[in-house]
């Protein structure tokens, strides 16, 4: 492959405008596209080799559990074996991939990004019917997956230039290069299961490691039709060896494993935790201490203070909150208001959230579908059992029906006191958490007083609240007079403090040194 001509500054990927006919015409042909492929079934890939187990899982739709969305040979199955020859896969391709110029790398990226953008509908299908993203949502974590094609690759580029050095007082010439860790496991969510999955896997790919991608078991057709790209621009067999698994099996041995030299992560706090503390461990043959990102959730709050403009803090409580059914790691799950205009607000937010269109994520008008499976409604629904028990009031709301797809009302629970469980826990789930506080004191002490930090958000029209919200809001992504999800490759640099996780910034200018290590060169002259 030829290095690629000069290239045009980053722009993010535009948003698809669906009151357009055209738009419309063109995201029902994709729908119906993807509705004829459904139920296929799919292997493993390893070495570039297609890889058929006689044990196979689904992956079902969630707003239609009758619906099954793909079938996968299961590598739980025989997880030993396949994740050692993935692994060997991956190592003996590193061997020459590591050299291939960071020029021609990119290039793979830009090429699937110019495949992906001809194709964004059908690629946003796949996640109306896999994980029940609506076609706003869907069409964001398309736009999002190009975005990190493009920004990644362009950042490669810049990271494989001259680096500046202070000059030396000796005669001698210096360089600093950044080069690739070896095999890593990628092991992504099923929330954003185009966009982050993506981004994971090519960063690692761009910056000269290899890989092996262990996709969700709730979105696993995504993740394929992705490596169905990789293939299609030609990235050479083993770079990116691709294991779908009904459980945790293949996960934990690629992380436990001694030739993996990094493990990027997102997911929940505890499996992180879990992945942290074995990937610590060294194994015999073991030369290196393996590296961990890790992106690992929030419980995100949104402080509106006294003086906010209600109109705007109520729509961006409601985008954040019921968002893809406040299934994304910055969702707001706590309103943090101040009671001079706590009744106002909550007005305005419940005949908001009354207003949403919940429903088949294949029609263009809903506004909310199904939280992902089983596990997750069950959870949701103990959750909002839970705030009432501890005092909470259910102001709308509050109940659930998997009988079709695994639907939950979005709730909002007044009355929520700080330190309870509702308020601390993590729920993935259509549900708000509303706490009234006397001042903005304590809506900064509330706000910090969990062991997340993610995002976060204040609405105020005082320039001296924001700027204290700058110093003392302690997140890792904090937005001012807007809602705290949403965040924009290069744009919005995204990762979290505390248990949310590494603080990896993904989508910023330095994710890709987490996948690099640097080599200071100097030479005599």
């Amino acid at each position: 492959m030829k290095a690629r001509r000069a290239l045009s500054e980053f722009r993010n990927e535009p948003l698809t405008d669906f009151s357009l006919p055209e738009n419309r015409k063109a995201m029902q042909n994709a729908i119906e596209q993807v509705r004829s492929e459904l139920g296929k079934e799919y292997p493993l890939i390893i070495n570039g080799e297609r890889v058929w187990l006689d044990k196979k899982f689904a992956s079902i739709n969630p707003a239609n559990k009758s619906q099954i969305v793909g079938v996968f040979s299961d590598a739980d199955s025989d997880a030993t074996n396949l994740v050692e020859r993935a692994i060997e896969s991956a190592y003996e391709a590193f061997k020459s991939w590591q050299f291939v110029d960071p020029e021609e790398r990119a290039e793979y990226l830009f090429r699937a990004a110019e495949i992906i953008r001809h194709r964004k509908h059908y690629f946003s299908a796949w996640m109306i019917f896999e994980v029940g993203k609506t076609w706003a949502e869907a069409d964001a974590d398309t736009a999002e997956a190009i975005d990190f094609l493009e920004f990644y690759g362009r950042e490669m580029i810049r990271w494989a230039g001259p680096q500046p050095l202070i000059p030396s007082p000796l005669p001698e010439k210096n360089e600093l290069k950044y080069i690739p860790l070896g095999v890593g496991a990628i092991i992504p969510p099923w929330n954003f299961p185009l966009a982050i999955m993506c981004g994971m896997t090519v960063s690692a790919v761009v910056t000269g490691n290899t890989t092996v991608l262990k996709p969700s078991p709730d979105a696993p057709t995504i993740a394929y039709k992705f490596m169905e790209v990789l293939e299609e621009v030609g990235l050479p067999k083993g770079v990116v060896n691709f294991l779908a698994g009904s459980g945790t099996i293949v996960g934990e041995l690629l992380v436990a494993h001694p030739k993996i030299r990094f493990i990027s992560f997102t997911g929940s706090k505890a499996v992180g935790l879990k992945i942290y503390e074995e990937a610590a461990k060294t194994k015999p043959g073991q030369k290196w201490m393996k590296r961990v990102v890790a992106e690992m959730g929030g419980k995100d709050a949104i402080i509106v203070c006294e003086d906010a403009n209600l109109e705007e803090a109520a729509l961006g409580i409601v985008q954040s909150a019921f968002g893809f059914q406040g299934q994304k790691c910055s969702a707001c799950s706590r309103l943090i208001v101040d009671e001079k205009v706590h009744d106002a607000l909550l007005d305005k937010i419940l005949e908001m959230t009354k207003n949403l269109k919940i429903g088949d994520p294949t029609e263009p008008e809903t506004q909310m579908s199904a939280v992902i499976n089983q596990k997750a409604f069950d959870k949701a629904i103990s959750m909002i059992e839970k705030g009432i028990e501890e005092g909470g009031k259910i102001l709308t709301g509050g109940k659930g029906d998997n009988s079709i797809g695994f639907y939950v009302e979005p709730t909002i629970i007044g009355d929520v006191k700080p330190g309870s469980t509702i308020e601390q826990v993590e729920i993935f789930a259509p549900v708000l958490a509303v706490i009234k506080v006397k001042n903005y004191d304590e809506a900064l002490e509330v706000a910090n007083d969990t062991e997340y930090g993610l995002t976060g958000s204040v609405y105020s029209t005082s320039q001296e609240k924001l700027e204290r919200a700058k110093r003392e809001f302690h997140v890792g992504n904090l937005y001012l007079n807007r809602k705290c999800t949403g965040a924009l490759v290069g744009v919005h640099p995204f990762g979290g403090f505390n248990m949310s996780g590494t603080d990896s910034k993904a989508g910023g200018r330095e994710y890709l040194l987490h996948f690099m290590q640097a080599k200071s060169i100097a030479q005599k002259i």
